[in-house]
């Protein structure tokens, strides 16, 4: 349980602010179509981060407990880094809904989004932390759904409760938190 509640919450908190949260406001604003983007973006995350929790258990085969310590710390770190630098979704991201539709639309733009993004890489980390795959994956895939859906339902109303840097800032703070302890006190398990 203890893997499912914490993907929860890293994936919640990273997605914060991310080029795919932006992503969805795009598609909302868009189509005006709340049900299938919210389906698109279920089916996109859960085929990534299923993806992505199979490289992280793989990895756990050939690195040992130590190594992976520092891999985790110095993941945590980097994503606290990362969290800082503001996500802009690129132009020519979203395809019009042309022969696929919106729920096809929503599920190739988010699939490609997701791509080498911070949750992707905090599935592939935590995937790699515990043995519990199935787990992990539902755990970020609600993490996805939580932070993402409201914002399809109501759009820039979400942006104006609360400023986006604080939130940036916040969640910068807790991976900084998280990679710290991992690094430099051994004996504490931070995703324990």
């Amino acid at each position: 349980m203890e893997a499912f509640l914490l993907s929860t919450a890293i994936v919640a908190i990273a997605e914060m602010g991310d080029k795919t949260q932006l992503l969805a406001l795009v598609l909302a604003a868009r189509f005006r179509k709340p049900w299938p983007i919210v389906l698109g973006i279920l089916a996109a995350t859960l085929a990534n981060h299923a993806l992505a929790g199979a490289v992280g258990a793989w990895v756990t085969t050939f690195i040992g407990p130590q190594v992976l310590r520092w891999v985790l710390g110095a993941c945590f770190i980097a994503m606290a880094v990362w969290m800082l630098i503001p996500d802009k979704l690129d132009e020519g991201e979203t395809a019009t809904a042309s022969r696929w539709g919106v729920f096809g639309t929503t599920l190739i733009a988010f699939f490609l989004a997701e791509m080498g993004d911070k949750t992707q890489i905090a599935t592939v980390v935590l995937a790699a932390k515990y043995n519990a795959y199935f787990w992990v994956v539902a755990g970020t895939t609600l993490g996805m759904m939580l932070a993402n859906a409201p914002v399809v339902w109501l759009g820039e109303r979400i942006t104006r409760l609360v400023p986006l840097r604080i939130v940036h800032l916040v969640s910068a703070g807790i991976f900084l938190v998280l990679g710290v302890l991992a690094l430099w006190a051994p004996g504490v398990d931070v995703l324990a």
